[in-house]
């Protein structure tokens, strides 16, 4: 409940930037702007681990919101889910520091969407995580073609990165 305004904010904000005609491509890293509040704290004084996830689930809100997938959402009732998540702390994020919150599409496979998650404050990098992610429709998977083809994206995933690719298991070469 305590991330209701960030949440009210982030989707106000992404509704009014395609209203103005500001939607980015879902390949696009999307940038929302945070800061450290005290509910963000654990006891260790730094934002604990379950707010990265929190985090970043409003940044793959925005990213549907900006992307155009809002619409096809609401229309064919898809729910978003993450299946997994790698996440990498590199540095702390102290009370009241301001951070950047970068989220894009990665690939995509012929089940799941990758998507990166990047923590960027002035000192470097804080987090970086990739989710596996995908849409629900009636019980069943939404083919990533299909949520892509929604917002226009006809083409090939771009390539799966090395990392992600040996996260998921399988090889290379048998990426999607």
């Amino acid at each position: 409940m305590n991330l209701i305004f960030r949440l009210v904010a982030v989707v106000a904000g992404a509704l009014v930037a395609v209203l103005r005609g500001r939607r980015t491509g879902l390949l696009d890293e999307v940038p929302l702007r945070f800061r450290v509040w005290p509910t963000d704290l654990d006891l260790n004084m730094h934002m604990t681990n379950a707010r990265y996830f929190s985090l970043m689930d409003l940044g793959r809100t925005d990213l549907v919101i900006r992307g155009g997938l809002g619409r096809a959402v609401l229309r064919n009732r898809w729910q978003p889910v993450v299946g997994a998540a790698n996440v990498r702390f590199r540095r702390s994020l102290k009370p009241f520091q301001r951070f950047t919150l970068l989220t894009r599409v990665l690939c995509w496979d012929d089940k799941y969407i990758f998507i990166e998650h990047r923590m960027e404050t002035a000192s470097g990098t804080a987090a970086l995580a990739v989710v596996q992610g995908a849409f629900l429709a009636r019980g069943r998977i939404v083919p990533p073609a299909e949520v892509m083809a929604a917002v226009g994206e006809t083409g090939e995933s771009p390539p799966m990165p090395e990392s992600v690719a040996a996260w998921r298991g399988q090889p290379l070469s048998a990426a999607a």
